[in-house]
């Protein structure tokens, strides 16, 4: 059976709404007007490599069988969708209108499964640790969330590295570390046989009768997301300097002792609020990953290009570690550097939301 799944964000979303037309799903990006009617025009193409190919397939969304349709936020009906995938960066979230379209979502108590880096504050309020943490400071607007129910949000870790090649078109995702989307479940199990009937339905796509990457995989674990947290501290946020930005690779090898330091000491806070070892992502599996990582972290990109706000999991990580008593002296050091950074654009005049 198609399911109408409504995306929040055209570029890293269409990746996952890639995958879930190619299953037979019904997507609905939602972006800026000129990306919508790009869409709607000339569909999206997303570069994913199979595994032992050397190039990678361009594959568009109008060869698949899902059908596929872009919005602005205005002209959401939120009747409509069986499931909501929150892909945008969490500062764009403030944004007015994006501010009025959640509102619906909530209202519509629809089921929400964010593939942010930072992860919704309704989802953070179902670890019974963090429930009762003050971490506002870590978003752009807290008060965005207010009205969503926890048990209705959760979280995928969005372990793919992809970007959209400045060279192209905003249609365009070029998807450079083709690894899996890792969901934990929601609170209700109907939701939850939603997101398993869908797990399947990308588990079964083949290319030619080729195996596709990048998949969907459902854990019971809510604390399996969280795994990605090590990575973005001990690679991502470091991509930020006092001066250029520097590749994750770089970030993570050039003193790898410390990096290994950095990585366990959040796998340790991942431990303290619930987090099992199995939920986790060995340090040796990450520094090997990073090997090919030879760009800037998205974050990195960003700041360097001028954007006042980015996603803040350095600052959310920080401000659990201090509650729990696990303040850490090199998360703290990244924090400053990107609140240094972050201030310089505010400074020269950049503090528009993005």
């Amino acid at each position: 059976m198609a399911r109408n799944i409504l995306i929040l964000g055209a570029s890293y979303g269409s990746l996952l709404g890639t995958k879930l037309l190619m299953a037979g799903h019904n997507v609905t990006l939602v972006c800026r007007k000129k990306t919508a009617e790009l869409i709607n025009r000339d569909g999206t193409k997303v570069r994913i490599k199979l595994r032992d190919e050397a190039m990678h397939r361009a594959i568009s969304s109008r060869d698949l069988p899902g059908t596929l349709d872009a919005v602005t936020p205005g002209d959401v009906d939120v009747s409509r969708y069986d499931l909501v995938g929150l892909a945008m960066q969490e500062p764009q979230y403030a944004n007015h209108t994006i501010r009025v379209l959640m509102v619906k979502i909530a209202e519509a108590k629809l089921p929400c499964l964010s593939i942010m880096n930072m992860p919704p504050l309704p989802y953070l309020k179902r670890i019974p640790e963090l429930a009762k943490m003050d971490l506002d400071e870590a978003y752009t607007n807290a008060q965005v969330w207010e009205r969503f129910t926890p048990g209705l949000v959760t979280l995928c870790s969005p372990d793919p590295q992809a970007f959209r090649p400045p060279e192209e078109a905003a249609n365009v995702l070029h998807v450079g570390l083709p690894t899996n989307f890792k969901a934990a479940t929601f609170a209700d199990t109907q939701h939850n046989e939603l997101l398993r009937e869908l797990e399947a339905d990308i588990d079964a796509v083949t290319l030619d009768g080729r195996d596709v990457p990048v998949k969907l995989k459902v854990f019971d674990s809510l604390f399996v997301p969280l795994a990605k947290w090590s990575m973005l501290l001990t690679g991502n946020y470091r991509c930020i300097t006092r001066h250029e930005p520097q590749s994750i690779r770089d970030a993570v090898h050039d003193d790898l002792e410390l990096s290994q330091s950095i990585y366990e000491h959040v796998d340790a806070i991942a431990r303290r609020l619930g987090a099992e070892a199995k939920d986790q992502v060995p340090f040796e599996k990450y520094a090997k990953a990073a090997e090919s990582l030879l760009k800037p972290s998205s974050a990195a990109r960003a700041v360097s290009a001028g954007a006042p706000f980015i996603e803040r999991v350095d600052l959310l990580v920080k401000l659990i570690s201090h509650q729990l008593g696990m303040a850490n002296v090199e998360i703290d050091g990244t924090v400053d550097v990107v609140d240094q950074k972050l201030n310089e654009r505010i400074v020269a005049g950049g503090a528009g939301l993005p």
